[in-house]
């Protein structure tokens, strides 16, 4: 399909600079294409009365690290150059695949310092060597450390990866530390939240509790490729970047059997949808996975297993626009996204929600 085919005028007012507080609080557009009407204006809180006893709640546990780092590039017979990398998937126990700024003017073999600040564990040091250069600025960073002593010192240098869209109206700060963090955040390695997720409360978890529904967990670990633009025409010249997961024996048994006596599988974010949609066959069966996956959802996929999804709205001409397409219904999600500007709903990372159902259910 022609990617211009999503593309979509926002203010620049829409864009949320900070989360809802609560948390719970911050509204959330059902959009059923069976239902008149389609579109229903509510509240994240209201989530429980769109579920039934015996539904289940997916949600990824990943959880964001500090990945942006800033450091110097220094190369045999130059200067000192500013750079910045963002990690956005590991490799190895000391090796990181990361988007790296300039991109152009970083050679392989070049040695970077990041967080030589003097506050840094090892006195500051955070030293690689470029490894491995790809297209689009991204990079393979051999770093000095390794296993934990590697984690520990990019948990101190680095700062929290906010989505480019909020990083150039203001910098990170102590708040997005918790903010850019779901409450049931588990398993270190993803450098971007899954958003859907950073509305549920405490609160929100005892009502679907309350309300017999189960929840659920599965890792997927969110890279920066998340943000990347959709530079092609069309979405079959469009290469997905790959994000590395896992659902485990359990967890797929115990979705198997929600859906065997007809209860309903609702993915919290895109990430676990297409986690899920990964590891199920094409019998609709969820198996355990593990690996890395570059699955990419445009309209004409066939979904084999989730029934709703529930996802914040997203960048125009990007590729979780084109998943929600293939979800709900094209025309449908245009029409959705015109209400949702019109009507002032806040968009992307920290803005508001939206609840799904499938099209062909």
């Amino acid at each position: 399909m022609r990617v211009d085919l999503f593309d979509f005028d926002l203010p620049d007012e829409r864009i949320a600079l900070r989360p809802a507080e609560p948390r719970d609080s911050a509204r959330l557009l059902v959009i059923d294409p069976h239902a008149q009407p389609v579109l229903g204006d509510h509240a994240v809180s209201d989530l429980p009365s769109f579920l039934r006893a015996g539904d289940a709640l997916v949600f990824n546990d990943t959880k964001v690290i500090p990945a942006q780092l800033e450091g110097v590039r220094h190369r045999e017979g130059a200067g000192g150059q500013q750079v910045s990398a963002t990690l956005h998937m590991r490799v190895g126990a000391s090796r990181w695949k990361a988007f790296s700024k300039p991109g152009k003017r970083i050679k392989i073999g070049d040695r970077i310092a990041f967080g030589h600040d003097g506050e840094s564990c090892f006195l500051g040091q955070l030293d690689c060597t470029v490894e491995e250069k790809g297209e689009g600025g991204e990079v393979t960073l051999a770093f000095d450390l390794s296993g934990p002593a590697l984690d520990e010192a990019i948990a101190s240098v680095g700062h929290i990866p906010l989505p480019p869209y909020i990083a150039a109206k203001r910098p990170d700060d102590v708040r997005d530390r918790t903010d850019y963090q779901t409450i049931y955040a588990r398993e270190e390695g993803a450098v971007a939240a899954p958003t859907a997720g950073l509305h549920f409360t405490p609160r929100l978890f005892e009502a679907i509790d309350k309300a017999g529904v189960e929840r659920h967990f599965v890792t997927l670990h969110v890279g920066a490729g998340t943000f990347l633009p959709v530079k092609a025409d069309d979405t079959d010249d469009h290469k997905m970047h790959l994000e590395s997961g896992y659902v485990s024996a359990e967890t797929a048994a115990k979705l198997n059997a929600v859906k065997a006596r007809g209860g309903r599988i609702i993915c919290v974010g895109t990430t676990s949808l297409r986690l899920i949609e990964s590891a199920t066959a094409d019998d609709g069966r969820i198996r355990a996975w593990a690996g890395a996956t570059g699955i990419f959802i445009t309209p004409g996929y066939r979904f084999k297993t989730v029934d709703i999804l529930m996802t914040n709205f997203h960048l125009p001409r990007s590729t979780l626009f084109m998943l929600v397409s293939a979800f709900a219904g094209f025309e449908t999600m245009q029409a959705a996204y015109k209400h949702a500007i019109s009507t002032g709903y806040r968009f992307y990372s920290y803005g508001d929600a939206s609840l799904l159902f499938r099209k062909d259910r």
